[in-house]
């Protein structure tokens, strides 16, 4: 069942929550990704983050954990 009144159906996810508690890998680079990315999707304001109710920093992380994108550390 669909809500139009800008309220979240159930079945929808905020932040994927059992993915952070059991990630195993450097925090501070998925951190820094997360941060990155929610800037990214703050400035684009795609129908995405509209359909999030302009909640960056969880779409961020589901991109990441979906590998819906992707990130490295350029060093010099």
């Amino acid at each position: 069942m669909a809500m139009n009144n800008g309220t979240r159906n159930a079945s929808q996810r905020i932040m994927p929550l059992k993915e952070l508690i059991d990630y195993k890998d450097n925090a501070y680079e998925l951190c820094a990704a997360v941060s990155t990315r929610a800037y990214q999707l703050a400035i684009l304001k795609t129908p995405e983050v509209e359909k999030n109710f302009g909640k960056v920093v969880s779409l961020a992380c589901q991109e990441l954990f979906e590998k819906r994108v992707d990130y490295k550390f350029i060093t010099d």
